[in-house]
Parts: C-alpha cells; sequence; structure tokens
C-alpha cells in the first residue's frame, strides 16, 4: 500500500529505531516519527500510520512504547482508576465535553495522516464515551501535550516521575 504521507518510517533516526525496537522487543512498525521522548531523552511515545505496512488498519495513533512507563500504568489500570474515570467522565458534563473534543482531535490527527475508511471515527482508548485503556490515554496526552486530552492528563498526573528512580537509559 502506497501512502502520501509527508513522513515515513526513514523519519526515525538509527539510534531512535533500535531504541524503539528495544523497548518493543519488535522491529517498530508504521512509525512515523517520535512523538514524545522520557526527560531520559529516550522515546516513550511514537506516532504511527492508521494503515500499517501489510495493509491492516491500527486505530492507534500515538502508541506507548517505553516499558517503564507502561508498567506503571498497569499498575494505576489494576489500582482501579479506569472506574474511577469512568465515573468522572458520567458524572462531569465538562470532562465529558472536553474528553469529546480529545477524541475529535485524535480523529484529526490521524487523518492528517491518512484516511483508513474501516476505522473512521473510531479513535483509541474508550474515545468518546468510554475508559477502555489508560496507556493509549496517557500517550495521546504526552504526544499533544497537557490540555488535550483531560483522561490522559489525569493519568500522566498519576504516573508521577516514572523515570527517577531507574531512568529508560540504565536499563540496557
Amino acid at each position: 500500500m502506497s501512502s502520501s504521507l509527508p513522513w515515513s518510517d526513514s523519519g526515525l533516526s538509527d539510534t531512535d529505531r533500535a531504541s524503539v525496537a528495544a523497548q518493543l522487543g519488535r522491529d517498530p512498525r508504521g512509525v512515523v516519527r517520535v512523538a514524545h521522548r522520557c526527560p531520559c531523552g529516550a522515546p516513550d511515545v511514537v506516532m504511527t500510520r492508521p494503515r500499517l505496512p501489510h495493509g491492516e488498519p491500527f486505530p492507534t495513533v500515538y502508541y506507548l512504547t517505553c516499558p517503564r512507563v507502561t508498567s506503571a500504568i498497569g499498575t494505576l489500570e489494576s489500582s482501579g482508576l479506569m472506574r474511577e474515570l469512568e465515573e468522572l467522565l458520567e458524572s462531569d458534563p465538562e470532562v465529558a465535553a472536553a474528553y469529546a473534543s480529545a477524541h475529535e482531535s485524535y480523529l484529526a490527527d490521524r487523518e492528517a495522516l491518512e484516511e483508513v475508511p474501516e476505522i473512521r471515527g473510531i479513535s483509541a482508548g474508550g474515545m468518546p464515551t468510554r475508559v477502555k485503556c489508560l496507556h493509549v490515554l496517557a500517550a495521546h496526552s504526552l504526544a499533544c501535550g497537557p490540555g488535550v486530552n483531560p483522561l490522559g492528563d489525569m493519568v500522566v498526573e498519576r504516573l508521577g516521575q516514572w523515570w527517577t528512580s531507574n531512568p529508560c537509559t540504565d536499563r540496557q
């Protein structure tokens, strides 16, 4: 499949490609660029094409790669944070409206890369009405900055400074 994207996998430096491959335990697929870096300097979120090289649709534009932050978010998920955020989403119309805007932002970012009819209108993480994956919400917030995804911002805030006790650069 050809794409009219302004970026390609070659947009990653050899160092970033190697780092992301080490983080994932496999070669990265469909990566456009590093979307966010951990304070240690390593990539922790990549922007991914909405259609992977072999043609399958992939709705997750912002993909969390750092195993340290991924593990920390897994701990948050098991702590009941998803349920807490679901309740907030259901009870606070302002949060619900901001989350719906985050969904639209996510869709716009993906469509700027490429339109994929099979996933039109589907973002990620449960947006706009549910909380399904804290990893995706945190990746969206890290990549786009505070104020874009309110629930993702809350996840990032709860993470604290995940990199300080054992910087990502020390793990290899």
